[in-house]
């Protein structure tokens, strides 16, 4: 455009302008911007003055633009243009640094495959936000089933019926008991002598829903039927163990550095491995945030690239 053009240029007399060379016609440019017929006509005339130029031959019949309008319109169709994908970004950057991923988790769980998940998700999306918080399986499914929750990693004996389960990786328990403990050092143990012992438990194991290990060896073997210990967060009871109140469950990564440093020792009761499967369990894809759908659609992704992390 001209360079000599008036700094105090009305955008909205442009803008008017834009819409009326667009749609040949003042009233249907009216219709468009839902003003009316004589404001749109009043601004054009207005821009022409303005620019002391004539920008539209127009009478009852006939409509077209002069020379300098359709070189004005082109340079305003590039503008109003520009300006709408200004917007669409601003829009969607407002989008991504508001976003947000919260999740339950059970405690101290030692997951390559959730450090990888989510070091992924921050590399495509610096800006979102994550919110995390502990919580046993129990009450994170629960969470989700209630709609207060939309993500949550839980271990599961089998995938949840009304709630989309995607198994991420399988987590192995072992029994153990503390350095006091009369067991400390045997390489095996029965189980008979075992079912005398008395036990510290996951809380939501002894509640009957079943979503902890616990719950599964205690139906197989019959231990734990006294319960010297409770908790719902696995380092207490990892702690109990270590002092002694009793023999317990607890998973294996989470515990390596206890087994080499002495303060819990392993006790072989089966040659079948004790373990359950970990699942991100989310509520349905439209109850998600844009955010959320898009955490649960890397998992998927990450699994299928790489199966021999689960």
């Amino acid at each position: 455009m001209d360079a000599n053009l008036p700094s105090d240029l009305n955008w909205n007399h442009l803008r008017m302008f834009y819409m009326i060379a667009k749609e040949k016609s003042i009233t249907k440019a009216a219709r468009r911007l839902g003003l009316s017929q004589p404001s749109v006509s009043s601004a054009l005339q207005k821009l022409e003055a303005q620019l002391d130029c004539q920008l539209v031959f127009r009478d009852s019949r006939h409509f077209e633009l002069t020379l300098r309008g359709d070189k004005i319109f082109q340079e305003c169709r590039d503008i109003f243009h520009s300006a709408e994908r200004i917007s669409l970004l601003v829009r969607d950057a407002t989008e991504e640094e508001r976003g947000q991923v919260r999740y339950q988790i059970i405690s101290n769980l030692v997951s390559p495959t959730l450090d990888e998940l989510l070091r992924l998700y921050h590399q495509r999306h610096p800006s979102v936000m994550f919110q995390s918080e502990i919580q046993n399986s129990q009450v994170i499914v629960h969470n989700i089933q209630q709609g207060r929750l939309g993500l949550g990693f839980c271990l599961l004996a089998k995938p949840l019926i009304n709630l989309t389960s995607i198994r991420l990786f399988r987590e192995e328990f072992r029994v153990f008991c503390g350095a006091e403990h009369p067991f400390f050092g045997t390489e095996t143990v029965s189980v008979r002598d075992l079912q005398r012992e008395p036990f510290i438990s996951f809380a939501c194991a002894t509640e009957g829903m079943g979503l902890e290990p616990m719950s599964v060896l205690r139906e197989g073997t019959h231990l734990g039927n006294r319960i010297n210990g409770l908790s719902t967060n696995l380092e207490e009871v990892r702690r109990m163990i270590v002092a002694g109140l009793g023999i317990g469950i607890l998973p294996l990564m989470s515990v390596t550095g206890d087994i080499l440093d002495g303060s819990l020792w392993p006790l072989k009761i089966t040659d079948e491995p004790i373990g359950a499967d970990v699942y991100l369990v989310h509520a349905p894809e439209d109850k998600l945030t844009p955010s959320e759908q898009k955490f649960v659609q890397m998992a998927q992704e990450l699994i299928a690239l790489y199966p021999d992390m689960n």
